[in-house]
């Protein structure tokens, strides 16, 4: 019985439910979907491309930015067009690797986003507490050897899963009752003894999610108290602007991320699971951009002076 799952695992298709049970909503679904992926490439293709190509914007601050917002890319790409098609002409089969595939880049980039807020934050330590020394601390070696660091790490944790979930042995149904390959409801469906695999997500959780979320808010408490202590009004906002952006990206990706990954899976809260999961698949990554562009008085004189130019050509 065990060989004939197997072979039928291998052989066929997983199939994602996404919001199958909504079939009168499809269009209005798929016209948001389609919106906020949109708006998200574009938008992250917009602040690299500006940070790229305006030399006072090339600090360690923005290099970091553009790694995120290449991995908000990457990975809103591996799930987002999936549930397009998915929900436009109802063909729920994803193929055993391209299902694999999806995991692999969704934990890749979950795991490297939280190493780069955690080097972001660091970024923002050194700028505040100790300025004196910044230029000396974060150059180009030290952002570079971060952001390779961060890579490998994500690299290396995401491999594992992907190798663990293919020893797994599945029922015929194959039925993921998600949008995308999220691991917790693939695991719903194998017969196998996949009990560590559950243990070993929630240790990742903790090590690699939680532990860079408590360095990040270590950083911020000496930030807050350098910035209190500093004398003049102008200053203190100077210095809590020049890091209010990166704050609000990791409360509004860390929180979501984690308080999902983290709680027990139930059938009861899958249908609100995928809702939710929406908070940091798309909506985080799709506003990502805007918080650094509308809150970052830099990037927005950059954009100004891109299409001052531009209507200076054209007249």
């Amino acid at each position: 019985m065990n060989e004939t799952i197997y072979n039928d695992t291998i052989q066929g298709d997983f199939y994602l439910l996404a919001f199958s049970r909504y079939p009168q909503f499809k269009f209005t679904i798929f016209s948001c979907i389609l919106l906020m992926y949109l708006l998200c490439i574009l938008g992250n293709m917009l602040v690299t491309i500006i940070v790229f190509m305006t030399p006072q914007l090339h600090t360690p601050m923005y290099f970091f930015l553009c790694n995120l917002t290449v991995l908000d890319i990457i990975y809103v790409t591996a799930i987002l067009p999936k549930l397009l098609i998915i929900t436009i002409t109802d063909d729920i089969s994803i193929s055993y690797s391209g299902c694999f595939i999806q995991v692999f880049l969704y934990v890749f980039c979950i795991g490297t986003e939280f190493f780069l807020l955690t080097s972001m934050a660091y970024d923002r330590y050194v700028a505040i507490c100790i300025p004196l020394h910044y230029i000396l601390i974060m150059n180009k070696k030290t952002c570079l050897t971060l952001s390779i660091a961060c890579c490998q790490l994500g690299i290396f944790n995401a491999l594992m899963y992907p190798l663990l979930l293919s020893k797994q042995l599945f029922t015929k149904s194959h039925e993921i009752n998600h949008f995308f390959c999220h691991m917790k409801s693939i695991l719903n469906l194998s017969v196998s003894d996949s009990s560590y695999i559950g243990i070993l997500i929630t240790v990742d959780g903790i090590v690699l999610g939680f532990l860079p979320f408590v360095l990040i808010l270590t950083s911020y408490m000496y930030i807050i108290s350098k910035i209190v202590k500093i004398h003049t009004t102008s200053g203190r906002w100077k210095a809590f602007s020049s890091c209010s952006s990166h704050l609000i990206i990791v409360l509004l990706f860390c929180l979501t991320s984690l308080s999902l990954n983290m709680k027990p899976e139930s059938e009861l809260s899958q249908e609100q699971d995928k809702l939710l999961s929406m908070l940091y698949i798309a909506i985080t990554p799709m506003l990502n951009p805007l918080v650094y562009s509308l809150r970052n008085k830099e990037v927005l004189k950059a954009i100004n002076r891109r299409i001052y130019k531009k209507l200076i050509v054209e007249t």
